[in-house]
């Protein structure tokens, strides 16, 4: 068969069906996109734009700064990220989302690993019983107030601590790494073996390496719960403020801002510095959150590679 004849035979004749279903999911999902990236955009020119405008609710589809004669204009104004060196204990709530972000996920990375790689051999001492009983952890919690009754018997309380070891053990993580390791051809490990080395030795020179794509898989999985993290700073860090998250810091910010908010609207007498706060609380609101989410919106592109690699091959096996 000619080259000819194979590129008519492999040539499929497109109908005017075809061409209209074509167009209809790109236009979905052109349209879906919109809707995921909006919000994001919008948060981000009201952070560009003057503060008055922003209050007003002129800033829509595109920054607006004032003009020398007082209109709207097109234009953005960096003023408020610049503002936000001068808001009080948001520089330490950054350094501690950082710090935990850091060491949490590292930490839970490496015991996912170990757990996982263990769970995986026979020869570990009533594996199955281990291996169900950290399933069962998944479905069943004691709930919030024995989990704070057990965080302040050991001390975690107001500790930095409590940030760290709580998330040190993920089931979920575990499991898959357990998955993933599974399809690590044996005779690898078996080779390594009959060469002398140790259990310890085959897991950090043959096991990690290959085990990239479901590591790093669990790391964006860690390191966007540490980040997003609240609630054990808004219930173990009462006496230190100087531990709070950035979010516990924008969940103060959203709620001062609230009840000015309120106070105004059922017409209660406010000074002039409290409502100029409550402008102020809204502008800061709108730009920490932007801080909060830039983070993660630029690690998450480098990562999404090993992230569909591994959740794809920790699939194979149940």
């Amino acid at each position: 068969m000619s080259k000819k004849e194979k590129s008519q035979a492999t040539h499929i004749r497109r109908t005017a069906r075809d061409w209209v279903f074509d167009i209809a999911i790109i236009v979905f999902f052109c349209l879906f996109t919109l809707i995921c990236v909006f919000p994001f955009y919008y948060l981000l020119i009201n952070t560009i734009s003057d503060n008055d405008l922003v209050t007003s609710g002129y800033v829509n589809f595109y920054p607006l700064v004032k003009s020398a004669a007082g209109q709207a204009v097109p234009g953005i104004q960096i003023s408020n990220y610049v503002a936000l060196q001068n808001v009080q204990d948001l520089g330490s709530s950054v350094l501690v989302t950082v710090a935990r972000t850091i060491l949490g996920t590292a930490l839970m990375v490496i015991t996912s690993a170990w757990a996982g790689y263990l769970v995986t051999k026979q020869k570990m001492w009533k594996r199955s019983f281990w291996y169900r009983f950290l399933v069962i952890t998944m479905y069943f919690n004691a709930g919030l107030v024995p989990w704070y009754m057990n965080m302040l018997m050991m001390g975690l309380t107001d500790n930095f601590l409590a940030y760290i070891i709580p998330g040190m053990v993920a089931p979920y993580n575990i499991i898959l790494v357990k998955t993933y390791i599974e399809s690590i051809p044996t005779s690898l490990e078996e080779s390594a073996v009959i060469d002398g080395a140790t259990t310890s030795r085959v897991w950090l020179k043959i096991i990690l390496p290959l085990s990239v794509p479901i590591l790093a898989t669990i790391a964006i999985f860690g390191a966007v719960g540490n980040w997003n993290s609240f609630q054990d700073s808004l219930l173990l860090m009462n006496n230190r403020p100087d531990l709070y998250t950035l979010q516990h810091r924008l969940y103060i910010y959203l709620n001062s801002s609230s009840n000015l908010g309120a106070m105004m609207s059922q017409g209660g007498q406010v000074s002039e510095q409290a409502a100029q706060s409550l402008l102020n609380q809204r502008v800061i609101r709108y730009t920490v959150s932007m801080v909060s989410i830039i983070p993660i919106l630029l690690v998450y592109p480098f990562m999404q590679r090993y992230f569909v690699k591994g959740i794809m091959l920790g699939a194979v096996k149940g």
